[in-house]
């Protein structure tokens, strides 16, 4: 069975309908995954294939975008991006070049059109991904601090709509990465110490990481901030 399939899309910018390849769950089965949700497959990678690239206007998105966008959305978009595109077809199969350059689109899209900072902070993370694929670790990290920013922007405007317990992790963790530990061990407490957080899945993520970066900073001889100092956790 060959791994992708095609789909049929229409596009919420210029309506165009046209045919984008998805990968079968038969092969979404990661042989691992980085701390910070990140997995890696030994066929293809079905991030290749998030984003739906239309070949006729060039608007870039994930089922996660708006379904429709208004007039002024639409125009917003072909005045910054769509009046400069070149048609050409993404439908088919991907390489690292073309996934990389499909979620870049997706993020010029979003942009334009003023998408949710939790769409934004999904497409920035993934082209971190896609950059820690590649080893390219400088590029990667410059991501995760543009997706950090937008997670951090979610949990303040979005806290009521978005899992708490999920957001405040991956803050932690992209902080833990970044070296900002004194920012890490903020959120992951937020989330160990918070009573009306059960999710135990993220509370448990939480106080491994928690752990993990008290032995990475004392191996760097990083002084321990004072939460780590007070407490067993």
């Amino acid at each position: 069975m060959e791994p992708l399939y095609q789909i049929k899309v229409t596009c919420s910018c210029c309506e165009t309908v046209f045919h984008t390849s998805r990968v079968r769950p038969s092969f979404k089965k990661p042989v691992n995954t980085d701390t910070d949700f990140c997995a890696y497959y030994t066929t293809v990678n079905p991030d290749y294939y998030v984003v739906r690239v239309c070949p006729s206007c060039g608007f870039a998105s994930t089922e996660n975008f708006a379904e429709r966008l208004t007039d002024r959305q639409k125009q917003a978009y072909n005045d910054k991006i769509g009046k400069q595109w070149q048609k050409r077809d993404y439908g088919g199969e991907r390489g690292a070049a073309d996934a990389m350059l499909s979620y870049k689109l997706a993020l010029l899209s979003a942009q334009a059109i003023g998408e949710k900072d939790r769409v934004i902070a999904a497409v920035l993370h993934h082209i971190a991904w896609l950059y820690r694929y590649e080893g390219e670790v400088e590029q990667e990290n410059r991501f995760l601090n543009f997706a950090l920013d937008a997670y951090v922007r979610v949990f303040e405007t979005e806290r009521d709509s978005v899992s708490n317990a999920r957001m405040m992790y991956l803050i932690g963790e992209l902080n833990r990465r970044l070296g900002q530990y004194n920012e890490a061990v903020r959120w992951f407490g937020r989330v160990i110490q918070d009573k009306n957080i059960t999710d135990a899945a993220m509370i448990r993520s939480c106080r491994e990481q928690w752990q993990n970066m008290r032995e990475e900073m004392n191996g760097k001889g990083i002084e321990l901030p004072e939460e780590m100092l007070q407490s067993g956790t």
